[in-house]
């Protein structure tokens, strides 16, 4: 396929005319003209220079870098079929439109398919842009029309002075011109129309600046040929007594008395933005109009024959478009960066918030816009002066909302604002008291949304509107100590469990848990430092340890470990205890610090020694015995993590035992004990897979990849690898990912294959930079040293496929990696070692 033109574009839409009727007409025929149709498109098309962007049905979308080409295309097609039965109707329009990974977006494409859209077949309809550009000659003025997307009318031109109806266009309706295109919601769209045919009222519903009136409007404008007595719009933005509601529809609608006897009968669309205020009072009579209705408010009007659609917020790559759209109309030569991307994200796709933000572009740059998004509603405050006043600003379109609440709701909304992200019902009530109907309230009134997996959430904005209200309340301080022990209590329990369980590693619930909390629990550890509660910085820490090294937190580990309070004595001694032991592993696995995890976990020893808890005291002496492992005094570590293999056996902890069956077989198999060490490895496997732990799996069967390498045998260490593999992208662990790319590299090196090596090699040095982690310097010499001889051999190709690699994402060099394995030696994760 060509590539598709950038710059100035011409866009060429066709669409066979009465396709369904010459189905009928032709019988089995049909098919084959329709083939024959394409052919000769297609060849005409292409003898001008034309891209083919889509093909859909009987419809082309084509793209041409010159509007001459374009038009000579359409009269070359229009000639070539005029023998036969199908008659085509095109379109041609000239802009500029952005070019993404996912083809052409932005208004000059949707402009192209409604002018083609307008016309008959055979007909040929070409826009004042492409006119300008391709010429007059030839070309006959239809006027001014407008268009399906309701902005300005545009200049319409035919080719030729043949006599076709008068175009299919809006120019008898009140809908009102819109200053701007429609972008995106192509989805949202079509499943609002299909609403609107099955259901006689249908309300949009969503937070105030969401988009909820412009895509009615485009609704109801898509619509205008299926209503023959009027498609109508009210605006009821100024109106505040439900009794003038009739008054003020009838008035639109030209009805001279009696409104419902006016609309019996009728095919009509009304419709009602801006219900909210007239509410509950108004639902009645509006249930009661005898006609289609199409509504718009914050909240639903809950009446029975009432269909609701959430509005969601834009897209991201509609956003930018929609965010890009804007800005150009303030500066023509305006490109979107990555920058933009990060507002449309920081925005949630908020429509209002979007063009607010890029009214900006003419004082400040997207990154500069994007910096001063934390204060968002200092910033989001120059709308046009044709929007209503509520819409002028971000801020006044939330205070409209929030006016709207009752004292309950406005309590709850303003409270909610404590929590950092999404959050769970049970974790409202117990810190925010909240009530169900209340919440449910917030919900119905766009304040707050409900995720599929029963979460809920505020924009981003509209929290921060919420927390300026918090901030001013009594109640403030003791909402942020609820959430605050809320979320402690909450990682202590899960930390509790899973240590109860036996494993050592996370399982996958309550890593997924723990991820939906993240923000939240950022948000608890930042509040125990700003209050000085060095006991609950220790206890967070402690208990999420784990969950940072599943989850590759490392950047949160690191940041506890430098601001923990450590080496206060006077703390109680259980919790220093547990939070040195979590300091040393995140010394130890994620800095690959030796000497520092050395002297927090000795210290921690000797506080676990002195408590005399025997399980305990048993994970104390084996974190010492990874420091003697790490230096290399492997006869030490044999001997240290043979006494805490006493000790987890006393007190009959299997999980432990696991662990240290593994540990024991690491240190064998650096010795050179290989024989040993399998019999080790095969045996913690076992216990792992009756424990039912997972994660332990992967870790082993990692290490039993890494001995069949020491042993000389890549082919059977890349099995190794493959298992652990594919068990890590089931337990979702990076990290556990990471070092089983760099297993694979290692293995590929053994099996001369080592540009594809250096590939992944690339991969994982820019992993572990991204992630804020190192591999232990153990388990890395070993991999260096089969990449420096595959550097030795093959240096240039090496150096340069190293170097592609390390733009690869952690997926693509998994995907990378699997591919490696020959799909027949490709073991299930459940099969045997």
């Amino acid at each position: 396929m060509a590539e598709l033109p950038t710059g100035t574009v011409t866009f060429l839409f066709t669409d066979v005319e009465g396709s369904t009727r010459l189905l009928h007409e032709l019988g089995d025929a049909y098919a084959g003209a329709l083939r024959e149709h394409r052919k000769v498109l297609r060849e005409c098309f292409g003898r001008h220079g034309g891209v083919e962007v889509d093909t859909q049905g009987d419809a082309f979308f084509v793209a041409f870098a010159k509007a001459s080409d374009a038009l000579a295309a359409a009269l070359d097609g229009k000639a070539a079929l005029e023998p036969g039965a199908i008659r085509v109707r095109m379109g041609l329009h000239t802009g500029e439109p952005l070019l993404t990974e996912e083809g052409y977006v932005g208004i000059d494409v949707h402009r192209a398919a409604r002018i083609a859209a307008v016309g008959y077949g055979g007909q040929i309809l070409v826009s004042q842009s492409t006119c300008d550009l391709a010429g007059v000659h030839g070309l006959c003025d239809l006027g001014h029309h407008r268009l399906k997307d309701l902005t300005a009318p545009e200049r319409i031109y035919q080719f030729g002075d043949d006599d076709f109806p008068p175009l299919k266009s809006l120019n008898a309706t009140n809908l009102p011109v819109q200053p701007t295109p429609f972008v995106g919601r192509e989805q949202e769209l079509s499943y609002l129309l299909a609403l609107l045919s099955t259901h006689n009222l249908v309300t949009l519903t969503g937070a105030g600046g969401s988009g909820k009136t412009r895509l009615a409007l485009q609704a109801a404008a898509e619509t205008v040929e299926e209503y023959p007595d009027g498609v109508w719009f009210v605006s009821l933005a100024a109106v505040r007594d439900p009794q003038l509601l009739e008054p003020t529809i009838a008035q639109a609608v030209g009805s001279p008395d009696d409104l419902r006897e006016f609309l019996r009968g009728k095919n009509a669309l009304i419709l009602l933005d801006n219900l909210e205020q007239l509410l509950p009072d108004a639902a009645g009579i509006v249930a009661r109009l005898d006609t289609r209705v199409l509504a718009t408010s914050r909240t639903r009007l809950n009446v029975a024959a009432e269909q609701e659609y959430a509005v969601p917020t834009l897209p991201l790559d509609d956003a930018v478009v929609l965010f890009t759209q804007r800005a150009r109309q303030l500066k023509p030569a305006f490109e979107p960066d990555e920058h933009v991307r990060g507002v449309a994200a920081r925005l949630d796709g908020l429509p209002l918030a979007l063009e607010l933000a890029a009214a900006r572009v003419k004082v400040l740059t997207p990154k500069q816009i994007l910096e001063r998004l934390g204060r968002s509603l200092e910033l989001l405050t120059s709308g046009a002066h044709d929007a209503p006043e509520r819409q002028r600003t971000l801020r006044a379109t939330i205070e409209w909302s929030y006016q709207l609440l009752d004292p309950v709701e406005q309590d709850l909304f303003t409270h909610l604002a404590v929590f950092a992200g999404s959050f769970e019902l049970e974790a409202a009530e117990a810190v925010c008291a909240s009530d169900l109907d209340v919440l449910q309230s917030l919900v119905d009134k766009s304040l707050l949304r409900h995720t599929e997996e029963g979460r809920f959430f505020m924009l981003a904005t509209i929290r921060e509107f919420a927390l300026e209200r918090m901030h001013e309340s009594s109640d403030s301080v003791s909402a942020r100590q609820r959430h605050q022990e809320y979320f402690l209590e909450l990682a202590e329990e899960l930390n509790e469990r899973e240590l109860a369980a036996g494993p050592r590693e996370l399982s996958a619930p309550s890593l997924e848990r723990l991820e939906q909390e993240l923000p939240n629990l950022r948000a608890a550890f930042a509040g125990f430092l700003e209050d000085e509660k060095q006991d609950e910085v220790l206890r967070l820490g402690a208990a999420l340890s784990r969950f940072w090294g599943s989850g590759a937190h490392f950047h949160d580990a690191l940041q506890w470990l430098e601001r923990a309070p450590l080496a206060d004595s006077s703390l109680p001694a259980g919790s220093r205890a547990a939070a040195l032991s979590s300091a040393g592993s995140i010394a130890f696995f994620v800095l690959d610090d030796v000497e520092r995890a050395d002297l927090l976990w000795q210290e921690s020893l000797e506080l676990r020694g002195a408590q005399g808890d025997r399980a305990e005291l048993g994970a104390a002496v084996s974190r010492v015995a990874a420091v003697a492992w790490r230096r290399g005094d492997l006869d030490r570590a044999l001997e240290l993590h043979g006494e805490a293999l006493r000790l987890f056996d006393e007190v009959g902890d299997q999980g432990a035992r696991m662990n240290e069956l593994h540990y024991i077989g690491e240190a064998l198999r650096d010795r050179g004990d290989y024989d040993d060490a399998q019999r080790l490895f095969e045996e913690a496997v076992a216990l792992a897979r009756a424990l039912g732990n997972e994660r332990q799996l992967v870790n082993t069967t990692h290490s039993l990849g890494d001995l069949a390498l020491d042993r000389g045998d890549p082919q059977g260490a890349l099995v190794r690898y493959a298992e652990s593999m594919e068990m890590s992208l089931r337990l979702r662990d990076r990290r556990g990912q990471i070092y089983c790319v760099a297993g694979i590299a290692g293995a590929l090196v053994g099996m001369r294959r080592e540009r594809d090596a250096a590939r992944l090699w690339g991969a994982v040095e820019a992993q572990e930079r991204e992630l804020g982690f190192r591999m232990i310097l153990s388990e890395r010499k070993r991999y260096e040293r089969w990449m420096s001889a595959a550097q030795d051999r093959q240096r240039g190709a090496f150096d340069a496929a190293h170097s592609a690699g390390a733009h690869l994402a952690l997926k693509e060099a998994v995907a990378e990696a699997l591919a490696q394995v020959p799909t027949a030696t490709q073991p299930s994760a459940r099969s045997a070692p």
